[in-house]
């Protein structure tokens, strides 16, 4: 099937897509040099690298990650995913990865953006294991309800539920942990929770940069962003197996060949602490 313009996709005008807001999905679809965006993405990531210019380098090293956290659980055997905050799935994510290892797995792409989920059923059209669904983390019972998620994914079996760089747009620390306990309560053992997060421990970092990367969310986008500790990172793996090595930052889970190198000589600067856990 031929693709068809994007303002088809979304229901509007090229004139319409200039004035719709920016999405933290579409921010990170730019940084990743992808083509998903809309004119008010561009300037708030613009803005925000201007601040932090290795902002877009930490979006490629975080797909990076996910490709690995996806290819090891997979290759553990686990072969249903529910991606949520998924942005927009284009090369190399989570359906085209699984399917190196096992051809039948099933994902279920989550997002809040409309925009970011029509785009992803375009992309998807073809196939028949993988689906988009409009959700909010914030309310994963749901998203856990939906008739898609239900049909496509068998909860009596392993599921890896992937939460790549969305929990820090849930700044309300008991909302945040609330919402991983009910994901985490569904799943069978056997199941992985994947998990990456903002944070700037051990950092020297300026308040008013931070400030103006927070304020750019909150102001251009309807997801507040919130960077958090290493301890409440860890909070969300509290009743999960850690998988070696643990809670690390982003350039030191299991680095590949033909990786991103940008942060291996001080990791720290990756800003970001991932981990992969399994509901025993």
């Amino acid at each position: 099937m031929a693709r068809r313009a994007k303002e088809d996709i979304v229901g509007g005008s090229a004139d319409a897509a200039e004035l719709k807001p920016a999405t933290s999905a579409r921010i990170y679809d730019y940084f990743l040099g992808g083509t998903h965006n809309f004119p008010a993405d561009r300037d708030a990531a613009k803005n925000i690298a201007e601040r932090f210019p290795l902002t877009a380098a930490l979006a490629r090293n975080n797909r990076a990650f996910l490709r690995r956290a996806v290819r090891y659980v997979a290759d553990a055997g686990v072969h249903q995913f529910l991606d949520i905050g998924s942005g927009i799935p284009t090369e190399g994510n989570v359906h085209e990865v699984a399917a190196e290892v096992t051809p039948n797995a099933r994902v279920v792409y989550v997002d809040i953006d409309p925009v970011a989920v029509s785009e992803s059923l375009e992309i998807l059209d073809t196939t028949d294991c993988t689906t988009a669904i409009l959700g909010d983390l914030r309310d994963p019972q749901t998203i856990l309800a939906h008739r898609k998620v239900r049909s496509l994914l068998d909860f009596s079996q392993p599921i890896a539920v992937l939460l790549n760089a969305v929990l820090h747009f849930v700044p309300d620390d008991a909302q945040a942990n609330k919402a991983v306990a009910d994901l985490l309560a569904t799943l069978a053992p056997g199941s992985y929770l994947v998990a990456s997060h903002v944070s700037i421990d051990g950092q020297d970092i300026d308040d008013s940069d931070l400030e103006f990367v927070e304020n750019t969310y909150k102001q251009q986008t309807t997801t507040p962003f919130q960077p958090r500790t290493r301890t409440q990172i860890a909070q969300f793996f509290t009743e999960l197996e850690m998988v070696e090595p643990g809670l690390v930052w982003l350039p030191q889970w299991r680095a590949a060949p033909g990786d991103p190198t940008d942060f291996t000589d001080s990791p720290p600067t990756s800003s970001c602490l991932v981990g992969v856990g399994r509901l025993p």
